[in-house]
């Protein structure tokens, strides 16, 4: 479920990929991402809305595989 400003989406082949999500989990500064125990993505989702907009993410996966929407901005 998205947050009440931001969702995040990521294509499965990052989200199934564990040094991918490890990165992920490791430029994120309000802790959106995480591993989960079999090394697979998991968005945290009560940090949605705590996103700063900083792109980090977006700039750690190959291009167009980590998209931050703004629900706002419709």
């Amino acid at each position: 479920m998205p947050g009440m400003f931001i969702d995040v989406e990521v294509d499965a082949g990052v989200a199934s990929n564990a040094e991918l999500v490890k990165k992920l989990a490791e430029v994120c500064a309000v802790d959106i991402f995480a591993a989960k125990d079999d090394g697979t993505l998991q968005i945290v989702e009560e940090n949605l809305d705590e996103c700063v907009l900083c792109d980090l993410c977006i700039q750690a996966a190959p291009a167009g595989t980590v998209r931050v929407k703004k629900l706002y901005e419709r």
